[in-house]
């Protein structure tokens, strides 16, 4: 089984995560943002990656420093629960629709962050959430992560299925890269030898 846990404490932030990669999609997630944590509950179900979350943040300034620092913690999780990357199919993506809205996200778990984020929202707020915070999120998850993700929201109205959307969208590229090919097994999916 792949499995990892972070520690993540600042003076913003103080985060436990534990990721396995080889789950079932069960969660137990709290960050203080009933938002983010609906979002989470997603990214676990649909990846089948088991999550355990707690995030005590500074949630009396806003709920910057908690969106972000959970991407990152999750992120490191991932990425340490991948270990050495062996056998893993590396590309995937995925396109999800939820009603009128239709969201694609494509990964190479390249070991080479980077993050392109073509997604708009209608509202600048989803209950008390700030939408801006999701890019901070998925920026955060894919450079701790060492993943190349591009998200795009092709269309949609509706900012909570917009976002629901892309972090479904995220959860099935993950489950698809991270599979393990028996073809591939012992070898990492690169002529270079190595990712990164």
């Amino acid at each position: 089984m792949r499995k990892a846990s972070v520690v993540r404490k600042t003076n913003e932030t103080d985060i436990n995560a534990d990721i396995n990669i080889d789950g079932s999609g069960a969660y137990d997630v709290k960050t203080g943002i009933g938002f983010l944590d609906h979002m989470l509950e997603q990214l676990s179900r649909h990846s089948l990656m088991d999550i355990t979350l707690r995030c005590n943040g500074d949630l009396h300034i806003d709920g910057h420093h908690t969106t972000e620092d959970c991407g990152i913690a999750l992120g490191a999780a991932f990425k340490q629960a991948l270990g050495d990357l062996k056998g893993i199919t590396r590309y995937a993506h995925a396109y999800i629709p939820m009603d009128e809205t239709l969201t694609r996200a494509a990964i190479d778990i390249s070991g080479r962050p980077f993050l392109v984020w073509n997604v708009t929202f209608p509202t600048e707020k989803i209950g008390s959430m700030d939408t801006e915070l999701f890019e901070e999120f998925f920026r955060a998850f894919a450079f701790a992560a060492g993943l190349t993700l591009h998200v795009e929201n092709i269309y949609g109205r509706n900012s909570h299925h917009i976002i629901e959307s892309a972090y479904k969208a995220l959860a099935r590229a993950l489950r698809g890269a991270a599979t393990v090919d028996s073809r591939l097994a012992g070898v990492v999916p690169s002529t270079k030898g190595t990712l990164g």
